[in-house]
């Protein structure tokens, strides 16, 4: 198994068996100190895990990935925190391409899915000064070796399922993380804005594919993504309206129409 050859994420790590939530610990840990970029923590076990726009994540004990790390984005000006989502978001899809092959994508803004499932979840919690990012706790939750999910969650998966129930070391596939976290995230520190918006949007989930979708009341519509705008919004042509740009409160894939 390879070693975490990152250099700084990683590197510091905080290990539990279990914890209500990883970011929790991380923000309460920057309340009173100031860690080390790319200081980690990781649990067997989370019960209070949130995902985006206060989603629950839940993931089997043992079988899967769910760490918080901390990063001090301070390049960074408030009005272009999506790219580190982006970069964030690149990270994820890179450590599961890396044992997936292809068939993964990324669902706008940072879920990655593998065909239609959804194999990870992110949430970035950034703390403001001023116009810049002060510091960033980035939560990950990545489903390795689950193979039986609660009958609520719509469409479910893991490596393990897209390797035909294949079991992985999860140290190795943390180390491959952690290792495509750092080249993303510095590749975002050296301001290559354009490089990583190009990318992202070439990976996205049903990109320029006829697919439904539905706003807060109720409306469902047709259309085909075409990319993201500067600040992080989705753009999806429809034909009845042309380019329309949503919010990630003002929109929602239909999966099953």
């Amino acid at each position: 198994m390879a070693a975490n050859d990152a250099l700084f994420i990683g590197k510091v790590i905080h290990r539990f068996e279990k914890l209500p939530s990883t970011n929790l610990y991380a923000a309460e840990l920057l309340a009173k100190s100031r860690p080390a970029e790319g200081t980690a923590i990781s649990t067997f076990e989370q019960w209070d895990g949130r995902g985006q726009i206060g989603s629950g994540w839940v993931a089997e004990p043992g079988k899967n990935l769910t760490l918080s790390i901390i990063l001090y984005p301070a390049f960074l000006p408030v009005r272009l925190q999506f790219r580190l989502n982006q970069a964030v978001a690149l990270a994820v899809y890179d450590c599961a391409e890396h044992f997936l092959g292809r068939g993964v994508t990324i669902k706008w803004p940072n879920d990655i899915y593998w065909q239609n499932t959804k194999i990870a979840g992110i949430l970035i919690q950034n703390v403001l000064a001023g116009v810049h990012i002060q510091s960033s706790v980035i939560g990950i939750g990545l489903n390795v070796n689950q193979q039986v999910f609660p009958d609520h969650l719509p469409n479910p998966g893991s490596l393990s399922l897209a390797l035909q129930n294949r079991e992985l070391e999860l140290e190795a596939v943390e180390n491959r993380l952690f290792g495509a976290l750092e080249k993303r995230y510095l590749s975002l520190r050296e301001g290559r804005f354009f490089a990583l918006n190009e990318t992202y949007c070439q990976k996205l989930y049903k990109l320029q594919e006829p697919a439904r979708f539905e706003t807060p009341d109720g409306k469902a519509f047709s259309g085909a993504i075409q990319g993201i705008d500067e600040t992080g919004k989705l753009i999806i042509h429809t034909e009845q309206d042309g380019d329309r740009h949503f919010d990630i409160k003002q929109i929602r894939f239909i999966h099953h129409p």
